[in-house]
């Protein structure tokens, strides 16, 4: 099962980095697998802890893919780690295994500790629309651009029907974003 949540780690010198990125969850193994380069890569290899954040704020995930990452963090409690103020729950994770690969190594982590702060009370169909809007947003340079916009015109559906303020918000940089992308490879 792929979990899509906000990773956040930190590098040795504590600078924190935040992501969304889908985890594998496999028995007790949560499986984070970035492609290279990236920071979260980069800041688990340094540091062996990261957390995972289960948000129901998709501002977060679209904020994250539009250059937007500056969100509250408070520290973790049992590792060396930051968790997303917003976070509806997170799970403090330490790294034990690796197995390597040249585009996307697969990170094997285990549970050290897991709190829930607040009750998930579900997505709305927006909330929906925004996040799968938001992994295509991360694929613009992987998949065809006639692809995302039959995807980007079905979700709008849902997001029509169902928005608030908050997801009108995160749709509105993701729509920035692949307009720019679509006006450059016209370009």
């Amino acid at each position: 099962m792929i979990q899509e949540t906000i990773i956040t780690t930190q590098n040795s010198s504590g600078l924190a980095h935040i992501s969304p990125m889908g985890i594998l969850v496999r028995s007790d193994d949560f499986i984070i697998q970035p492609f290279r380069p990236s920071l979260t890569l980069n800041n688990l290899l340094e540091t062996k802890t990261a957390v995972l954040n289960y948000c129901d704020d998709v501002r977060v995930f679209a904020g994250c893919l539009t250059g937007r990452r500056d969100w509250p963090l408070v520290p973790a409690e049992k590792i060396n780690g930051k968790v997303l103020e917003c976070a509806l729950a997170h799970t403090e994770v330490e790294l034990v295994r690796i197995e390597d690969d040249s585009i996307r190594p697969r990170l094997f982590c285990k549970a050290v500790h897991t709190v829930n702060h607040s009750p998930f009370r579900g997505f709305n169909r927006a909330q929906f629309s925004v996040l799968e809007a938001a992994i295509l947003t991360s694929r613009l340079n992987r998949l065809p651009i006639e692809k995302i916009a039959v995807e980007i015109d079905y979700l709008r559906i849902g997001l029509e029907k169902t928005a608030g303020e908050r997801e009108l918000e995160a749709w509105a940089w993701l729509m920035a974003v692949i307009e720019k992308y679509k006006a450059e490879v016209k370009a």
